[in-house]
């Protein structure tokens, strides 16, 4: 039996009411940050919010997943199409890694289109960091509409 990828995902807290549907979906269909997960087994072992600005939860939650199993973080989408993006994604991203020894990935479900547009407009992506952090998400433009 193939080993089971343990994963803890944390959203942005403006979110907190989030149902998940979409990151489910995604991990559920292998889209976005998830294809990565195309030919393994997966399990959810946390699904949390970061608390807030600048991330209370952020030690505390990702202790607890760890703990629960996880061998890996998702920073759910919302952190990178939010308006504005996280203002702390790459600190929590090194802050996590550093203290927990543990994989971080940026995004869950794929960004959907109508963020795509609007973050264009706003220029928000143009520094070139965030093509790093946008990367796991951006998926064809079907697919993007289909997370509208």
């Amino acid at each position: 039996m193939a080993e089971t990828i343990k994963i803890g995902i944390i959203i942005c807290d403006r979110y907190k009411s989030c149902a998940g549907g979409k990151c489910f979906r995604a991990l559920r269909e292998r889209e976005g940050a998830f294809e990565r997960y195309k030919d393994k087994d997966v399990e959810i072992v946390g699904y949390t919010s970061c608390g807030g600005c600048p991330g209370g939860n952020i030690e505390y939650a990702v202790d607890e997943m760890k703990k629960n199993g996880a061998t890996v973080i998702h920073f759910a989408t919302g952190f990178i199409v939010g308006y504005p993006p996280c203002p702390y994604i790459e600190y929590f991203h090194d802050y996590i890694e550093k203290k927990y020894d543990i994989e971080v990935i940026y995004g869950t479900h794929p960004i959907p289109e109508k963020y795509m547009i609007m973050h264009k407009k706003l220029g928000t992506w143009k520094d070139p960091k965030w093509g790093k952090i946008i990367e796991p998400t951006v998926t064809d433009k079907k697919t993007r509409l289909s997370y509208d």
